[in-house]
């Protein structure tokens, strides 16, 4: 079977999807800190889901999805802890500073740098590092100054995010699970060349890679693009792109360190009004050496009811041209070893034209300290090949129908 690796995970954080209703109370403004150390942050979050497929896969898989690709099995999807400094992008001084984001759960499987705790456990609950990076702001050149990361972090591409509590929905999208990186080791500059309008540029190892041998061939990749802020915000829009050679080193047929890879992504959102928010997330990607592309859109629809609940839906379309993109993973190893060029099990779902609608619910309880929150996200999701291919359950049906949930814990 085709040994693949995929480009899969971004700038834009799904913050109006995530965020509270307008009219929510405002926290009353802290004094400012006295030292840089005071501006510290440490924070995390426990993530557990269940997925049923009414299909019941004989292989236990839910086609199409990853993170949630175990039918039937109750996952711990991920724990997060995160201690952070965070920079300020406004200040007319330098300042510099930090994020490391540790994972332990079973999303690790498929976001880890290559090399990097991906063979401390083959169990299905595994350890990673999500972030380690520093980052300066610089008040130069322009009135808004640039912002400098170098390190592990997280791509800028795509409508979705790794932390769960970042996301309206459990599952994710075709985009998110197939069409973006993750993650990247490199060095990123942000210029902020006017209220409007940012630029990005930087230079990296590659697609959820790091250093060395970390690195499935040896050349670097570039990632960058465009972030507009329009509408007094209202309106956001990030162009982004990673190209650079991603296959491993040693694949027959090809050349590993020159065939390259785009990976392009291209994220709308507009907040219609206070309570209703649209997103809607283009995709693009081809690689030259197995003359393979696939694309698709996603669009999002999410009604804030209250400060507690909140309603959404998704509706996704696909296209996996060469049936090299889109892939199931049955054993827990078998991602990390695709993308090392390694022996791995990967089951295609062949070319196929995939659509999703997805609908779901936010449920935000009060809760007491020492909690920050409770994220409940229950959802039903319909995936279906638009081209009469069967790719699900085992390879036997074109459709299939999940019914979800999760719960996220933050402190």
């Amino acid at each position: 079977m085709k040994k693949m690796i995929l480009g899969a995970a971004t700038l834009v954080q799904l913050c109006a999807l995530s965020a509270p209703a307008a009219g929510a109370e405002t926290a009353e403004a802290s004094p400012p800190p006295k030292s840089w150390s005071d501006s510290i942050k440490l924070s995390g979050s426990v993530e557990a889901g269940y997925t049923h497929s009414s299909k019941r896969p004989p292989d236990g898989i839910n086609f199409g999805h990853l993170f949630t690709d175990r039918n039937n099995r109750l996952l711990l999807n991920q724990t997060l802890l995160t201690v952070e400094r965070p920079i300020d992008s406004g200040s007319s001084a330098i300042d510099v500073g930090f994020k490391v984001q540790g994972m332990y759960g079973s999303d690790a499987r498929y976001t880890h740098f290559l090399g990097e705790l991906d063979r401390v456990t083959k169990r299905r609950t595994q350890f990673d590092v999500v972030e380690a990076f520093v980052q300066t702001h610089l008040p130069v050149l322009t009135a808004g100054g640039i912002d400098v990361k170098a390190g592990q972090f997280v791509t800028l591409e795509g409508a979705e995010v790794i932390p769960a509590s970042s996301n309206f929905f459990y599952s994710h999208s075709y985009i998110f699970n197939f069409g973006i990186p993750f993650k990247h080791t490199g060095v990123l500059a942000t210029v902020h060349a006017s209220k409007s309008l940012d630029i990005y540029a930087g230079v990296t190892s590659g697609v959820n890679t790091t250093l060395g041998r970390g690195d499935n061939n040896g050349s670097p990749s570039l990632h960058g693009g465009v972030g507009l802020n329009l509408l007094g915000g209202a309106l956001t829009i990030a162009a982004t792109t990673s190209i650079g050679p991603e296959i491993p080193r040693g694949t027959p047929g090809v050349r590993p360190n020159h065939d390259l890879r785009y990976l392009n992504d291209m994220t709308v959102i507009w907040k219609v009004t206070p309570k209703l928010t649209s997103t809607t997330d283009f995709n693009y990607i081809r690689d030259d050496g197995f003359n393979a592309s696939g694309g698709g859109i996603a669009q999002y629809l999410t009604y804030a009811v209250n400060d507690q609940v909140g309603v959404g839906i998704r509706g996704e379309v696909w296209r996996d041209s060469n049936a090299f993109f889109v892939a199931a993973f049955p054993g827990n190893m078998d991602f990390v070893n695709a993308e090392k060029g390694r022996p791995a099990t990967v089951i295609s779902g062949g070319k196929t034209t995939y659509g999703a609608l997805t609908l779901g619910v936010n449920f935000k309880p009060t809760v007491p300290k020492p909690l920050g929150g409770i994220l409940v996200r229950p959802e039903i999701r319909y995936d279906r090949s638009l081209n009469d291919t069967t790719p699900f359950a085992a390879g036997t049906r074109k459709h299939q129908l999940t019914l979800a949930t999760d719960v996220v814990l933050t402190f």
